[in-house]
C-alpha cells in the first residue's frame, strides 16, 4: 500500500508523487466515478514496474483485488496479527466485492472482526472504495458450504456436485434466483471467482423438471 499526491493528469491517467519516486495510476486502474484534483492524496498498490528510457515506471492500481486485501490489513488488527486470515477475494471494482475469511482462534469471529462494531471497520473500507459493496463470508473447506456462503445474500437450498464432469449446481427457491444471480450476473460471477469453481444456479422448480425428465429417460431406457 502506498500513499501519494496527485501531480498531473494526462489522457485520464494520474501521475502520483510518492516522495522520492513518481508513479502512474492508469485510467483502467482507477475506480469508476472517482474524481481527482491536483494535490489530492491517493492510496493504491503497486502492480507493475515498467522499464522506460527515463528509468523505472511504477504502475499503481486501486482496482486490483490486492488493494482490498491491504485495506483490510490496515483496518482489522486481527488480520495484521495473523489471527484472522483472508482465504479468498473476488472483486469487480467500484461495484461489488466478496472476501472469505477464517480465524485460527475459535473465540474470534472472523466475519465480525472484519465488520467491526456497528460496521465501523468495513464502512471505512467501503468509503475508501467509493461505496463499493463488500460481502464478507466465513470460509469453509467444504465445497458445498463455501459455495452456498459465497452466493449470499441469496439462500441456497442445496449444492449438487457432479464430480465426474467437475460441475456444481446451486439450487435456490424460485424467488431467490434473481438475487443469487445478481444484477447483470455479478453475484454469480463473484461467487464463481471467489471459490474458483464453475457454478450453475438453478431454481427449485427447474431442478425438479430436470429430475423428473431424467427419471423418465431412465425409465424408458430400462423398458427398452
Amino acid at each position: 500500500m502506498f500513499t501519494g499526491t496527485v501531480q498531473q493528469f494526462m489522457h485520464g491517467d494520474l501521475y502520483i508523487s510518492l516522495g522520492r519516486a513518481e508513479a502512474i495510476l492508469p485510467l483502467k486502474q482507477q475506480i469508476r466515478r472517482e474524481r481527482y484534483h491536483q494535490g489530492n492524496t491517493v492510496r493504491a498498490v503497486i502492480v507493475d514496474v515498467r522499464k522506460e528510457t527515463k528509468g523505472p515506471q511504477v504502475v499503481l492500481s486501486r482496482t486490483d483485488p490486492n488493494f482490498l486485501v491491504k485495506l483490510f490489513d490496515l483496518e482489522v488488527p486481527e488480520i495484521y496479527d495473523g489471527v484472522v486470515e483472508i482465504k479468498g477475494v473476488a472483486r469487480k471494482a467500484g461495484e461489488r466485492s466478496k472476501i472469505a475469511v477464517t480465524s485460527s482462534d475459535p473465540r474470534i469471529d472472523a466475519v465480525g472482526a472484519c465488520v467491526g462494531i456497528k460496521g465501523s471497520r468495513v464502512q471505512g473500507i467501503v468509503k475508501e472504495l467509493n461505496n463499493e459493496r463488500i460481502d464478507i463470508i466465513q470460509y469453509s473447506d467444504d465445497i458445498s458450504t463455501y459455495l452456498a456462503r459465497a452466493l449470499s445474500p441469496a439462500i441456497v437450498q442445496r449444492v449438487d456436485i457432479d464430480r465426474i464432469n467437475g460441475k456444481l449446481t446451486a439450487i435456490v427457491e424460485d424467488e431467490q434466483l434473481s438475487l443469487a444471480i445478481g444484477k447483470n450476473g455479478i453475484n454469480a460471477e463473484l461467487a464463481s471467482n471467489l471459490t474458483g469453481l464453475s457454478v450453475d444456479i438453478v431454481s427449485h422448480s427447474r431442478s425438479e423438471e430436470r429430475r423428473v425428465g431424467k427419471e423418465c429417460r431412465s425409465r424408458r431406457w430400462q423398458e427398452s
